[in-house]
């Protein structure tokens, strides 16, 4: 006869591959293959650990109250911006074969069209292009607007604070989001918050956590969007947070970035990104996105075909994941692709190895300094089946680390943004991006991407390939580990 014991040890083997049967029967259902086959590898292996951290963090989309409101904004987006000016009647026949297709996609992926009429300015200097933000601010007559994934007050930040003190006395209206993670662990953090509340300014964090299921998100999804709006009439997109470049680390990495400053009526497109992020912050609608009644685009400054695309857990669809590979695609001649943070999926993967099958020259430029080891490794896992398919890699060399994000397709497509190319950016994060089909923008850019080239090394495939077994290790650990998505 069975004792106690040995019937709790049946019934907890029971119990234990019920769970592994019925996650393996809900876990694959609307997940990537690449990412299902590694949640229940871990669960398998470790079942306790696995079906644990699966509950907490296995769920790659925002609450269904975020995704519902998003569903709002979209509609109430589409239904303003179906009178904006139909910029295909401005193009040449061959620039609508050209650039219709990703106009169009994006376009059906965000309601947000391609519109003309803009001025797009790079900032590639990180104190300078704080800076300019200063001065902007400083001009501001009406609104200014600020959703930062780290806002930090520091000495290289205090001139910021000043001014936007200084628009709060003369009557300007100060809107301003943090990511409730992203700006933790700096110092100061507490005196940044009282600071704010005593100049006046309306600020909130973002993606705070929370343990109401209607509400609750999985703790690392982020809102990694750097996005600044001043009166409807200049915007700032990038890689930029606000804080020193040093990041305040205790070794010696220290960042370079790119912001592009836009003027035209495509800020507009970035205030709709702005308003829809402070409406599911706050509840508040804003004026430029509160009804079907949509106010006049801001004045033309320029000729810049320009076009916003945010993505994020809020889509069901990852829209920058698919726009990249769409680009990708489109190359003929030339692909330039800037990003700390590179580990592509299985559509990026390939689109980038057929570009080189077809004769397309592709650069990517990442860095040597690691600020975030798994990622590090991971991206690094790549880097023999891309140089055997052609691809030429650069480090920027250390301690700098390149963290700026943006590419060139060709002469004529330019894209700036916060989006890195892994994973996270894909899935988990909130991210914006600027593309402008303007081969003025696509210089300015590629004197940006020469100057990086001349502060990094090439990796040579023959070297690369003799590295030692542990580092190889190291990067198929963390390739793995980068599917649990």
């Amino acid at each position: 006869m069975l004792n106690d014991i040995t019937w709790s040890i049946i019934i907890l083997f029971i119990l234990e591959w019920a769970l592994r049967i019925a996650f393996l029967l809900y876990i694959p259902r609307k997940r990537k293959p690449s990412s299902a086959i590694a949640w229940l590898l871990v669960i398998f292996l470790l079942p306790g650990v696995g079906i644990i951290t699966f509950l907490i963090i296995g769920s790659p989309k925002l609450s269904r109250r975020r995704r519902q409101l998003q569903t709002q904004i979209d509609n109430t987006i589409a239904n303003i911006t179906a009178s904006y000016h139909d910029e295909n009647n401005i193009l040449s026949p061959s620039e609508k074969t050209r650039y219709s297709p990703i106009i169009e996609l994006a376009n059906n992926l965000t309601k947000m069209p391609a519109v003309a009429g803009n001025t797009v300015a790079i900032l590639p200097e990180y104190d300078k292009a704080i800076a300019d933000l200063i001065e902007s601010i400083n001009s501001a007559t009406n609104f200014v607007h600020m959703e930062y994934f780290a806002l930090v007050l520091d000495d290289v930040t205090a001139p910021l604070f000043a001014s936007l003190q200084a628009a709060v006395k003369r009557g300007v209206k100060i809107r301003l989001m943090f990511d409730a993670l992203g700006s933790r662990g700096y110092p100061r953090k507490k005196e940044m918050e009282q600071r704010l509340t005593e100049i006046g300014v309306d600020w909130h964090k973002m993606l705070r956590i929370r343990f109401n299921l209607r509400y609750y998100n999985r703790p690392d999804l982020r809102n990694h969007r750097k996005i600044t709006i001043i009166d409807d009439h200049i915007a700032y997109i990038g890689s930029q947070n606000l804080v020193d470049r040093t990041y305040h680390r205790k070794d010696d990495i220290r960042y370079d970035e790119l912001v592009a400053k836009l003027t035209g009526p495509v800020v507009r497109e970035c205030s709709a990104v702005f308003a829809s992020d402070w409406y599911t912050e706050t509840n508040e609608h804003l004026p430029a996105y509160s009804n079907t009644e949509p106010l006049p685009l801001p004045p033309k400054t320029g000729n810049s075909l320009v076009q916003i695309i945010p993505s994020g857990p809020n889509y069901a669809t990852e829209n920058n994941a698919r726009l990249f590979t769409a680009l990708i695609h489109s190359a003929r001649n030339k692909i330039v692709i800037t990003n700390p943070y590179f580990v592509p999926n299985e559509s990026i993967l390939e689109a980038i190895t057929s570009a080189t099958i077809r004769g397309v020259e592709v650069i990517i430029i990442n860095s040597e300094a690691m600020d975030q080891w798994m990622v590090g490794h991971a991206q690094r896992s790549f880097y023999k089946e891309l140089l055997e398919a052609g691809v030429k890699i650069y480090l920027y060399q250390k301690p700098t680390l390149l963290h700026s994000k943006h590419m060139t397709i060709d002469d004529d497509i330019a894209i700036v943004g916060s989006s890195n190319m892994d994973i996270r950016s894909f899935e988990l994060d909130l991210e914006c991006i600027m593309i402008a089909y303007d081969k003025n923008v696509v210089k300015a850019l590629s004197k940006v991407q020469r100057y990086n080239l001349s502060r990094a090394k090439s990796i040579d495939l023959k070297a690369w390939t003799a590295r030692s077994s542990k580092n190889e290790l190291l990067d198929s650990i963390a390739r793995l580990t980068s599917s649990l998505q």
